[in-house]
């Protein structure tokens, strides 16, 4: 665990972006095609630290994006070759194109300065999407990962990442999986030793700071 002035610099806003993974209606909100991961995400308390770590994000001015996975009506472009998405197409809950299952659940907030990244296929919120490009031309150095799923996702959020240069800082308390004791393994044994591991208060402290430094005169 790094101390507090190795953290705050970091997560400085200037170069820190905060990435929020498959947060939609459809996969951790009340109606989810995932019932059982949506309820994980919800009474661990990890669905509220996103929303908590997006609002310090607004507030101290470092930059969001909110990666979303949707899929066509007709299916055209989505992957077929997983069992994974062979299951997604029979679920009685379609993340689709346009619809309220694939716009952010509450309690995350959007801004008009954050970036809403939507893919059609694959499994990663940054392999083939827009988010790798727009880091860049962010000049982001660190990438903070949230959301679900710890399963799937998340890793292979945190794995792009770090395979394109940028530090990856995980709140293991902003992540959910299923079973949950899952999530503490994966957490404990992969995450562990590709990322930067905090908690949602590291974070927010850190982001606190840097918005009371730059207001001081």
């Amino acid at each position: 665990m790094p101390s507090n002035e190795q953290l705050s610099e970091l997560l400085a806003p200037h170069s820190t972006v905060l990435l929020t993974v498959e947060c939609q209606q459809g996969v951790v909100g009340p109606d989810s095609a995932l019932p059982e991961l949506a309820e994980e995400a919800r009474s661990s308390g990890a669905l509220a630290n996103v929303a908590r770590l997006v609002a310090a994000a607004h507030e101290s001015g470092t930059q969001v994006i909110h990666a979303l996975a949707e899929r066509r009506p007709d299916g055209r472009g989505a992957n077929r070759n997983a069992r994974l998405f062979r299951a997604a197409e029979r679920l009685p809950v379609q993340q689709l194109s346009g619809t309220t299952a694939v716009r952010i659940a509450a309690p995350i907030e959007v801004t008009e300065e954050d970036f809403v990244v939507r893919r059609l296929h694959g499994l990663s919120p940054i392999q083939g999407t827009d988010v790798d490009p727009l880091l860049r031309n962010l000049g982001c150095h660190t990438l903070v990962v949230t959301g679900v799923s710890a399963n799937v996702a998340i890793p292979n959020a945190v794995f792009d990442a770090v395979n394109r240069g940028y530090t990856v800082v995980v709140p293991t308390d902003a992540i959910a999986g299923v079973p949950c004791d899952y999530t503490s393994a994966m957490i404990r044994n992969t995450l562990a030793l590709v990322a930067t591991l905090v908690t949602t208060a590291d974070v927010v402290g850190c982001l606190t700071r840097a918005r009371s430094s730059r207001r001081s005169p």
